[in-house]
């Protein structure tokens, strides 16, 4: 967000001073309805791009946070699995000896 905060007022300033370049003997005495139509259009276009790229952002945040729970999860779920797998092994290598002193014929 500080990226298209810092780019908008990049744009801004380039604006007034394009403004202020085109039209030198301009005073705010001069200030019409045009102007204001203008500056309210620019505010509903940034407005309107800032919402898009607002959505965009909180849908991949979102989706990069499920990424994360379900990496987690899988990473419990194979501690869970190795950990039955070393019981296992030790039971089958209990089994092993006591089949070893006890040998049945």
């Amino acid at each position: 967000m500080k990226n298209l905060s810092i780019t908008g007022i990049i744009l801004l300033a380039i604006s007034i001073l394009l403004f202020y370049l085109t039209s030198p003997n301009f005073n705010v005495n001069d200030l019409e309805i045009s102007h204001m139509m203008g500056i309210m259009a620019g505010i509903g276009i940034g407005l309107i791009i800032g919402g898009m790229i607002g959505y965009v952002s909180k849908g991949t945040a979102i989706k990069e946070e499920q990424r994360k729970k379900e990496y987690k999860q899988l990473q419990k779920e194979k501690a869970d699995l190795e950990l039955k797998a070393q019981e296992i092994a030790q039971r089958e290598r209990e089994l092993q000896q006591e089949q070893n002193k006890n040998p049945q014929i």
